[in-house]
């Protein structure tokens, strides 16, 4: 049979697992044009494995043929190393280096061409196992790599010579990133449920790489803050600026869905 649908028609379909919850998102691939279907929430009493399969089984959307599937882990157990440092035959032993092994558990690797770099992450066998089979031609992601990149598109692009930081803010936790002379300085994610812990690490972080709080640019995304903690911050960082989903990706029907991810945004800019 073939697909009477023309190219523009295309869809794609993006899955955001996360231990705070799972979204989805449908959108034309060659328009950006996007349809949340927002949110499934887990069991935390339950393993990701579990949580996935009941996602499975009950979301209609997932039942629908998508000519692209991607499948974006929101998780902290990953690892980027230098794009010229990687080799295929040495994923374990890197990934092992900077993460306490686990048992059933499977490393795949993002090649992140605008960024020089390569994400290592991990997913439990299960769960890939689950995915696998339901969408044998997904792609899997990190979570941070498509904000990686689009973030590295966006530094070069503005040519700035001072130094930025970019702290996306998850329900509980935080992703810091940092950016010098358009190339990125540094990455990691942490475990924090408050506002001051998250502001405690991406501050922490601020200080160990030397930025200048007078000329240095500190950028909020995600789960933005209230108006007092970003007051809050902008008392140690004055060039303190919040990423807005219209006023930074306003050009993509899909920036005005209500709590859209950053991470999808992120994707479907880097397509």
């Amino acid at each position: 049979m073939t697909d009477s649908r023309q190219p523009d028609q295309r869809t794609t379909l993006s899955i955001r697992l996360s231990a705070d919850g799972f979204s989805l998102a449908t959108y034309r691939s060659h328009e950006g044009n996007g349809i949340l279907s927002h949110t499934f929430h887990v069991n935390p009493q339950h393993s990701m494995a579990a949580n996935v399969k009941e996602f499975l089984t009950q979301t209609e959307e997932l039942k629908r043929p998508h000519e692209e599937t991607n499948i974006l882990i929101h998780t902290s157990r990953y690892t980027p190393v230098p794009f010229e440092l990687y080799e295929d035959d040495q994923t374990e032993m890197l990934f092992y280096q900077n993460l306490p092994k686990q048992n059933n558990e499977v490393i795949l690797c993002n090649i992140l061409s605008k960024s020089n770099a390569v994400i290592l992450f991990s997913i439990d066998k299960l769960t890939h196992q689950l995915l696998s089979d339901h969408f044998p031609k997904a792609r899997f992601f990190a979570s941070i790599s498509p904000v990686i990149e689009y973030l590295t598109i966006r530094c070069r692009q503005r040519r700035n010579e001072t130094k930025e930081m970019f702290s996306v803010f998850h329900p509980g936790s935080v992703d810091i990133l940092a950016f010098a002379h358009q190339k990125l300085q540094l990455v990691n994610s942490f475990h924090a449920s408050n506002m001051n812990d998250k502001n405690y690490y991406l501050l922490n972080a601020w200080k160990r790489l030397g930025m200048n709080q007078e000329r240095d640019l500190l950028y909020l995304a995600g789960d933005t803050p209230q108006k007092e903690q970003t007051e809050f911050l902008e008392e140690f960082i004055p060039n303190t600026s919040v990423i807005g989903p219209r006023t930074e990706f306003g050009s993509i029907p899909a920036s005005h869905i209500p709590d859209i991810p950053f991470d999808i945004l992120s994707l479907i800019l880097c397509e």
